[in-house]
């Protein structure tokens, strides 16, 4: 300690020095460093007496208190408390949080908190009908139908919300897909300028990508489980699933007041066209208002037809549908801005630069062995 004081007083006219010594200049003033038998101890208010450890040591006390396997890399706060009660050192809260910055093992292993990295990445906004679409797979369904198909391919037009659900086999190839996606959707609603999915082996085939060179499309390839992009067409299977549900109840069929028995597969069209005529909170319109113009007529509308109707001309034809246009470009803008900072407020962006290296969640990969909660 005389020494200390000695160094001190002497007013070193390094600057650097003074930096260095100012903390222990800080604790020797307040009584808080003394020496007992030849050891530096210090000493907050109510607090048992902490060897002082010299610098050439910090690294062995910090892997003590944290690295070894008796004390599991636990986190920073829990650390702290370790080396609060064993040691000091000037700054050590500094140096103790930028070790366990640094420890791979409990970067890897610890689950991260707080706010998770990604801003919302807005995707282009369709001006048209069936201008982008989105497309999932509903699969691991009861086998269905005269063909015993065993998995749904739901395609969702992203301008106004209208959906097809086209029965297929779970194992169909490549090109059955694209044969089922050019006869059933391309033929009646042309081809889409950008198709939203995950990865699957049925889009990343040689012969799908051949096949939407030649017409032009622009893939837009995303990254599975990625919440931002493939969230539409997975909430239109949570509904298709809820109508089929409420018609099945828990049975695999349904039997009509006719005595007809339905499956899934002969109810799809069913839903498809429940879901297409029922009035969206996002457009203020039916799906296939904003889609063609006019509604499909159900069986309940039939009711009208003693009633006097006014057909409107063309012009006003016209007119209608353009305002049901401009709604739902204006309500989808809307919505999209208000998804945005939804998704926003548990988020934070990202400065990563191309080179850095980062950790990524194990949480949605595949390639690890034991248990989805161990990972």
């Amino acid at each position: 300690c005389s020494i200390l004081l000695q160094l001190l007083q002497q007013k070193y006219k390094s600057p650097e020095l003074k930096f260095q010594l100012e903390p222990w200049l800080r604790a020797y003033k307040d009584n808080k460093i003394f020496l007992i038998d030849g050891l530096l101890y210090h000493r907050e208010k109510h607090t048992s007496a902490l060897t002082v450890i010299a610098r050439n040591h910090i690294s062995l006390i910090l892997q003590e208190c944290h690295d070894f396997p008796y004390m599991g890399h636990m986190s920073e706060d829990r650390t702290k408390e370790r080396v609060a009660s064993t040691a000091w050192w000037p700054k050590w809260e500094q140096e103790l949080s930028e070790h366990i910055k640094t420890c791979e093992r409990f970067q890897k292993a610890n689950r991260k908190h707080g706010k998770k990295y990604g801003v919302l990445q807005n995707i282009e906004e369709p001006k048209h009908p069936w201008e982008t679409i989105n497309m999932d797979w509903a699969t691991g369904l009861v086998p269905g139908g005269k063909e015993n198909y065993n998995a749904c391919l739901i395609i969702v037009d992203r301008f106004s919300k209208s959906m097809r659900g086209l029965p297929f086999h779970k194992e169909d190839t490549a090109m059955e897909t694209a044969l089922l996606f050019w006869n059933n959707i391309i033929s009646t609603c042309g081809v889409p300028k950008i198709i939203i999915s995950d990865r699957d082996q049925k889009f990343t085939s040689e012969f799908w990508k051949n096949l939407y060179d030649m017409l032009g499309t622009k893939l837009s390839f995303l990254t599975a489980y990625h919440r931002q992009t493939d969230g539409l067409a997975e909430r239109m299977i949570q509904t298709m699933e809820d109508i089929r549900r409420t018609f099945c109840a828990y049975g695999l069929e349904y039997k009509d007041h006719e005595g007809y028995t339905h499956n899934w597969v002969t109810l799809l069209p069913a839903v498809q066209l429940v879901y297409n005529t029922s009035q969206q909170s996002t457009t203020g319109k039916t799906l296939a208002q904003v889609e063609k113009g006019w509604n499909a007529l159900l069986p309940v509308d039939h009711l009208k037809k003693n009633l006097l109707t006014i057909h409107p001309t063309a012009k006003d034809f016209h007119e209608m549908w353009k305002r049901a246009f401009d709604t739902a470009a204006k309500c989808i803008a809307e919505e999209k801005e208000y998804n945005r900072q939804r998704w926003d407020k548990s988020q934070m962006d990202t400065d990563f630069k191309e080179g850095d290296q980062v950790l990524v969640s194990t949480l949605n990969l595949n390639t690890l062995k034991g248990p989805k909660k161990m990972r």
